[in-house]
């Protein structure tokens, strides 16, 4: 190569670095705009694992039952969800947080079963600090794409606000990037009215949720004060088309708690068998707090 052309090229290819660089610059980061920086541990204190947010109260032994369908490559399925809050607590990033059991059903048949962790802040926003989901397909495992808050670039994100209201920008409800967990909400509506099979709610909080991956595809979730979720339903270019109503709304006897917290323990044993990530965190616990049950 002549050494004009070698300086030729040399010009060329610095002129294309600087603009790639300045590109990358101009680039808001991935996670710029999810409120990742309003996470603070030093915003929770003990209680942190008592959580009494009404539109999100999460009580040991409170159990919901919710039925409808889904629709997959065009077929549509029967759903089933069971969401269960444990008397289990875990640490993760110095915050205590509260131990849910979900487990979901398509046609009869388990799809996925999945521990989950919230805390409360001194604020009364519920926070979301990761999950650990199993995934199965005709009853054999498939995957287990767990995001814990600290772990793998992962960061917590909100539940539930103390008082949401219209007109508020979208948050983030968790960033695990490695599981493309990117979720958004945002409040859609207030003071609803709607009936489920368990029963009718007035002044109902509707929440629009979305992912990076799905910007137009709106899952909506009703929440009435005092019980939580009532109903799921979508919008927009959402390909599941969920649809689920609240049929059971109860608190567990105390057998039937020791049941799930026995079955919650076995599945964080296959967590940390089974992942990466889960087996970098502290060990489930009972409860310090009895009183809270």
């Amino acid at each position: 190569m002549k050494n004009l052309d070698r300086w030729i090229f040399v010009f060329l290819i610095t002129s294309i670095a600087i603009v790639v660089l300045l590109l990358l610059k101009d680039m808001k980061s991935p996670t710029s705009d999810l409120d990742l920086a309003n996470f603070d541990q030093a915003n929770f204190d003990e209680s942190s694992s008592e959580i009494d947010n009404t539109w999100f109260p999460l009580k040991p032994g409170t159990q919901w039952v919710y039925e409808g369908k889904s629709t997959e490559e065009g077929e549509e399925f029967s759903h089933r969800v069971i969401f269960t809050v444990t008397d289990l607590t875990k640490v993760i990033g110095d915050v205590r947080t509260v131990v849910a059991w979900d487990q979901d059903f398509s046609s009869g048949e388990l799809v996925e079963t999945e521990l989950a962790f919230f805390a409360q802040d001194k604020e009364g926003v519920v926070w979301h600090l990761g999950q650990y989901p199993e995934e199965y397909e005709e009853g054999k495992f498939i995957k287990a794409p767990a995001w814990i808050h600290g772990l793998e670039d992962a960061r917590a994100g909100i539940t539930m606000k103390k008082d949401p209201k219209l007109g508020e920008p979208s948050y983030s409800q968790g960033w695990g990037p490695k599981v493309n967990w990117t979720d958004r909400g945002q409040v859609s509506a207030v003071g609803e009215k709607t009936c489920v099979a368990f029963g009718c709610y007035e002044n109902v909080l509707v929440i629009q949720e979305n992912s990076a991956e799905e910007p137009d595809a709106f899952q909506l979730k009703y929440y009435a004060q005092g019980v939580g979720n009532v109903r799921v339903g979508w919008r927009g270019e959402d390909a599941t088309q969920e649809e689920l109503e609240l049929v059971d709304f109860k608190q567990l006897s105390p057998e039937d708690l020791e049941e799930v917290r026995l079955e919650a323990i076995a599945i964080e044993k296959r967590a940390y068998e089974k992942s990466n990530v889960y087996s970098q965190t502290q060990p489930i616990q009972q409860s310090p707090n009895p009183d809270n049950q």
